[in-house]
C-alpha cells in the first residue's frame, strides 16, 4: 500500500489480530541495533484529528527473518524517542 514517490506505508498485527496502518516516518541505529519510527495512517481524511503520537519498533532478526517488535523497556524507549525526535527537527530545519 504505497504510493510511487511518496509515503510509505505497512501493515502490523498487533497481539489481538487487528491490523494497524503505519505511515514510514525514520530509521535510526542506536546502540548496535535498527528502530523505526511511524505515524498511524488515517483511513478518512476528514475524520477527526485524534492525538496520535509516534510509533517506534525495532528490528528483530527471529529463525532468520526479519521482523519488528515494540520496545519492552521503558528507558530504551524513552531514548530512542528523544534521538528520533531530535533527527526529525533537525530535517525541519
Amino acid at each position: 500500500m504505497s504510493e510511487e514517490f511518496g509515503p510509505n506505508f505497512i501493515t502490523v498485527t498487533d497481539e489481538d489480530g487487528n491490523e494497524i496502518v503505519l505511515e514510514y516516518v525514520d530509521a535510526l541505529e542506536y546502540k548496535g541495533q535498527t528502530y523505526m519510527a511511524f505515524f498511524p495512517a488515517q483511513e478518512d481524511e476528514n475524520a477527526e484529528d485524534e492525538d496520535f503520537g509516534l510509533v517506534i519498533l525495532k528490528q528483530i532478526t527471529e529463525n532468520g527473518e526479519d521482523l519488528l517488535s515494540t520496545l519492552d523497556d521503558e528507558e530504551e524507549l524513552n531514548a530512542v524517542y528523544e534521538l528520533f525526535m531530535e533527527q526529525l527537527w533537525e530535517d525541519e530545519e
